[in-house]
């Protein structure tokens, strides 16, 4: 084979995990086949974990319980970093970037942290040593090498995404079979699609270290997770998915970053967007992320994100680039341009307001609205009260709102909370339309 060379990558592999494990599967199943794509062997010569597994085959490579033994003993020219966390994988990282070796990691709260710092640290090292991390965003989706390869020509002017897996699961249960939030995590814990504590996917914390990534990336900002504006799913109800479809809208959790005049959004909430829109599709637990570029025009990117041979998948991707000697540096931070704060950011919103079941309710609303500036887009109003417990009539009055910044309709929700016909909390969702 012309240009072959004969002196392998040698690897070594943090963690025994299912990603760890799937990388191996792939390394050792397709050795032949991936030599060829990086024109050189790739092999795998230690693993260290807490615990070893003697089941697993670890294709000839040794084994330690120390972390260190990968970036000190000489015989790793790669350090993949599959361990999770922050503490532990922060010094592994660290450490291998100062001792001259490439990392691979998938771990995106890591970066969502300490991004600027270990991005400028690979950058300083010479010999191409580089921190690569396609598998850390959208499982096998290539986000980050679209961003960082394929649409460098563009402006990115906006990105969408539906970033965790877990959370698209409850939302597509909720919406097809008609289930309770809860009823819809328990099954996806049953499925493992969920853990046992389900915090960091059902409140957004693993999307919105996602979305700091790509951020960074679309838009050449500083990694700043703290910037992120982020909303969990536990607050939806089977009644809002209803009204959201009798407006022609379904709702999905994502993460949605955007260029503006005066900074970028970055932000990751339940949104309601038109059944007619691409990521208004993507169901279950399929990632996807849609990228409007001023050149490219809109491009979704959808599949697997998670799993033990998805997630590998972009592993030995970034393994082939770095043995190509073609990985991207990542540089982030060159574009000043500020985060917004939240309150700054624009949007069409969902009220679900209720109400009592009196003659006039809805034009009181309507003027609360109008007495700032809010125009309504569409309305619901039901006809059939619903009788509570101790008597009182109450009907939902549902209504989308044209367009309006956070600032605003915070004030505006004040103001409707004190009209006295409104008996309880009003509900607000976001609206995008997507284009």
């Amino acid at each position: 084979m012309d240009n072959f060379d004969l002196t392998p990558l040698r690897v070594g592999i943090a963690g025994l995990g299912t990603v760890a494990r799937g990388v191996l599967n792939i390394l050792l199943t397709r050795k032949d086949e991936i030599a060829r794509h990086a024109g050189r062997p790739i092999t795998v010569a230690r693993v260290a974990n807490r615990t070893a597994y003697p089941e697993i085959d670890l294709g000839g490579a040794r084994f330690s319980t120390s972390l260190s033994d990968l970036t000190d003993r000489g015989d790793v020219d790669v350090v993949v970093e599959l361990i999770g966390g922050e503490d532990a994988a922060l010094k592994l990282v660290t450490r291998s970037l100062s001792q001259g070796l490439s990392v691979v990691t998938a771990n995106k709260a890591l970066l969502a942290r300490h991004g600027n710092a270990l991005f400028e640290q690979a950058r300083q090292q010479e010999g191409g040593v580089v921190l690569a991390f396609e598998a850390a965003v959208a499982g096998s989706i290539p986000i980050i090498s679209s961003l960082t390869r394929s649409l460098v020509a563009n402006d990115i002017e906006w990105l969408a995404g539906i970033i965790n897996g877990t959370s698209n699961f409850i939302l597509t249960a909720m919406a097809e079979r008609g289930e309770a939030f809860e009823d819809a995590l328990a099954e996806a814990q049953a499925l493992g699609y969920a853990e046992a504590d389900p915090t960091f996917d059902v409140e957004g914390i693993d999307a919105a270290h996602k979305l700091t990534l790509l951020a960074a990336l679309a838009f050449d900002t500083a990694v700043d997770f703290d910037g992120v504006y982020t909303e969990g799913i536990t607050g939806i109800t089977p009644e809002d998915i209803g009204y959201a479809d009798e407006l022609g809208y379904r709702i999905r959790h994502l993460g949605i970053a955007r260029r503006t005049g005066e900074g970028v959004e970055v932000r990751v909430h339940p949104t309601l967007i038109s059944k007619e829109s691409m990521l208004a599709n993507v169901n279950g637990v399929m990632n996807a992320v849609l990228v409007m570029g001023h050149a490219s025009g809109p491009i979704l990117h959808c599949g697997a994100g998670a799993g033990e041979l998805p997630t590998a998948s972009s592993v030995v991707a970034d393994l082939v680039a770095v043995a190509r000697g073609d990985a991207v540096h990542v540089r982030t931070g060159g574009n000043h341009t500020p985060i917004l704060d939240m309150h700054q950011v624009e949007s069409a919103c969902y009220l679900r307001i209720p109400c009592l079941d009196q003659p006039g309710v809805f034009a009181r609303v309507a003027t609360a609205l109008s007495e700032h500036d809010i125009s309504i887009e569409a309305a619901i109003q039901r006809e059939s009260a619903i009788h509570s417990d101790s008597g009182v009539s109450w009907v939902p009055i549902v209504i989308v709102t044209h367009r309006v910044s956070e600032g605003v309709m915070d004030t505006a929700i004040e103001a409707l909370q004190r009209v006295d016909a409104v008996i309880g909390d009003i509900k607000r969702l976001r609206v995008e339309h997507l284009s």
